[in-house]
């Protein structure tokens, strides 16, 4: 910092600290406020692509639920031949048949199987290119405000429960409904008074149904909910290892997140608890419906309307149907958990897709042809929250290619003025002007491909040194790329590594120092050969020897181009055209190094105390022009 902690650290844009939540419309609350059907019927735009493979596979599961239905009415009927004493031929004949019926249903169901995961893996693939896309076009502001582990855990945790959806939850849900169905149908047909009896359960199994569902999609909401909250503290306390154990924090945070393991536990242990409740209740009305129908065949059977033959083949028709009836409803309960995850899961990636991004081109926008650089804020107010102004009436006009820097005391709105000069975030009043077009009035890619950041904190992607210099310009040939590494000082060491430029980083290139990684991120935004080169105490992590060759790299990459720098040390803004003490949201001070130490002004003290905190010898070198 300059003269320590009298400027804002920051490096990054946006107002920090703040969250999506509650009020803003993406909260895990408010799960339950969309109901399944709205769910599926959402679904359905994104299936209807597929949906001769769809109803291909409805035709095999329902020529699939019939075939296996008419199983039990097969057998029931081979045991009353039976015992009637059929020949053998005839015995073989039905079991024959009993065979095919059964073959058939396994090749139905096979191909139902196959179709929908066909379906379900393209679905998939589609989905997550188009929520990786709309994630890569949601604007700034909505990653200031949201967790990380909550927008991971979109990506991966969710999408993988809408695969789980898509090809084995619904699917079974309605292949369990429908083997219900036609299972009615088929007791029906075998004997219309034993299916009465077998059905007279079903209204209580109906309630008691309703009633568990109601309580346990709720209970299902809560484990969304504390998983959630589980993931997110992970990562957070993964991401901030170092803050954790300089603070020593882990035995606090542990104990923190014990407490959120604890209630992840118990909301899990709740939604058993429903389910190993309602379980027994199907079983026991399973044996009501069988103990009924035997007591009617016995008393048929009993009073001389029925032979022994037929009561048997009835006896064993009926039990076979009743396990076959009862079994979908158990099957509907134990997935049950997996189907509330899934539609979970597909709710909290619906809702990221309606998050709509804040900055978008106008529908008239242009491109923004070449330009000189000229840049021009009247009387600019801006705020994150409303009415929280950030920059008030703020006023300046930059020419093409001048050197302007900021400083000022944290909160300022330093790194505000450049978040609205990319478009990271708008403007609320006023204007903001680039060679006399509105920001607003262009189209965000071609103002970005004439702008470039570098940032206190370098981001740097798994994969090659190469790749990441090319990032921002990928038809940049391996010539440019050594060029720019040469002109900003990396190539020496680049040369250093194993394989040179192709020597594949890890991820935010951990294997390189904080000085390596800044400078290949200088030479990224250099090999994009900006109109305007935006610096955001970009200096502020490097020691004195890297920060003397990236001054030697500044000198080329700031010729000839405009540029805004926030600054850290001295060194950086001294040889600025103006520097903009800013304070409150407004340009305070503003002049050359020279000038505004004559004013004896709020530069000149925070001049002064870094002459204090320094020392006069090390200030003289900081401040030297070579």
């Amino acid at each position: 910092m300059f003269g320590g902690g009298m400027m804002g650290g920051g490096g990054g844009f946006g107002p920090g600290g703040a969250r999506f939540g509650g009020t803003d419309g993406w909260d895990y609350e408010q799960i339950g406020s969309l109901t399944d059907w709205t769910l599926i019927k959402r679904m359905w735009p994104i299936v209807a692509p597929y949906r001769r493979r769809v109803f291909a596979a409805i035709g095999a599961m329902t020529f699939a639920a019939i075939t296996e239905a008419a199983q039990p009415f097969i057998i029931g009927y081979g045991v009353q031949r039976a015992l009637d004493g059929a020949e053998m031929r005839e015995l073989l004949t039905i079991g024959g048949i009993l065979l095919a019926f059964a073959l058939v249903s396994g090749v139905a169901r096979a191909f139902q199987q196959l179709w929908m995961a066909w379906v379900a893996h393209r679905l998939l693939f589609h989905l997550r290119n188009d929520l990786f896309g709309h994630m890569q076009r949601l604007s700034l502001s909505f990653y200031d405000k949201e967790e990380v582990g909550r927008v991971m855990s979109r990506v991966t945790s969710d999408v993988g429960q809408m695969q789980t959806l898509l090809s084995t939850g619904l699917v079974t849900v309605i292949q369990d409904i429908m083997m219900l169905v036609v299972i009615a149908v088929f007791m029906f047909f075998a004997d219309i008074q034993l299916a009465f009896l077998t059905l007279v359960t079903a209204p209580v199994l109906i309630g008691v149904m309703a009633v568990w569902q109601k309580h346990a999609q709720q209970s299902f909401i809560r484990t969304r909910l504390a998983i959630a909250q589980v993931n997110s503290t992970i990562n957070q306390n993964v991401s901030g290892v170092r803050v954790v154990q300089s603070l020593r924090r882990e035995a606090t945070n542990l104990r923190e997140f014990d407490e959120l393991n604890r209630r992840n536990r118990e909301a899990n242990l709740d939604a058993g608890r429903l389910q190993a409740i309602v379980m027994p209740v199907v079983e026991i009305l399973s044996t009501i419906s069988m103990i009924l129908v035997v007591f009617a065949i016995g008393m048929r059977l009993f009073d001389g309307n029925l032979t022994a033959s037929a009561a048997a083949g009835l006896a064993v028709t009926f039990t076979l149907y009743i396990q076959r009836f009862f079994t979908p409803i158990r099957l509907i309960v134990m997935q049950y958990a997996v189907l509330q995850r899934a539609m979970a899961g597909a709710h909290r990636v619906f809702e990221l897709l309606d998050v709509e991004p804040e900055i978008v081109d106008a529908p008239d926008a242009v491109a923004l042809p070449d330009i000189e650089g000229r840049v021009d804020f009247n009387h600019v107010w801006f705020s994150y929250l409303p009415e929280q102004w950030v920059l008030r009436d703020f006023d300046l006009h930059v020419k093409a290619g001048e050197a302007i820097a900021f400083v000022g005391h944290t909160g300022a709105g330093k790194t505000s003025v450049i978040s609205t000069l990319t478009r990271f975030y708008d403007i609320q009043k006023g204007e903001l002007l680039i060679d006399g077009h509105s920001v607003k009035d262009i189209t965000i890619d071609s103002l970005r491909r004439r702008t470039s950041v570098v940032l206190q904190d370098p981001y740097l992607f798994s994969g090659s040194v190469a790749e990441n210099i090319r990032y921002g310009r990928l038809d940049a040939t391996d010539e440019e790329i050594v060029e720019a590494a040469k002109a900003v000082g990396a190539h020496e060491f680049v040369m250093r590594l194993e394989h040179g430029y192709q020597t594949n980083l890890h991820e935010r290139g951990s294997n390189l120092s904080v000085g390596q990684r800044q400078l290949i991120s200088f030479a990224r935004a250099l090999i994009s050969d900006p109109r305007i080169l935006i610096l955001d105490e970009a200096t502020a992590n490097v020691d004195t020897r890297t920060e003397k060759v990236i001054q030697q790299a500044l000198e080329t990459m700031l010729q000839g181009r405009t540029s805004f720098v926030i600054a850290h040390r001295l060194s950086t803004i001294r040889n600025a055209d103006r520097i903009c003490v800013m304070r409150d949201g407004q340009i305070a001070e503003i002049g050359s190094h020279e000038e505004l130490l004559e004013q004896d002004g709020v530069y000149a003290d925070l001049f002064r105390m870094t002459w204090t905190q320094l020392g006069s010898e090390e200030l003289a070198r900081a401040t030297s022009p070579n």
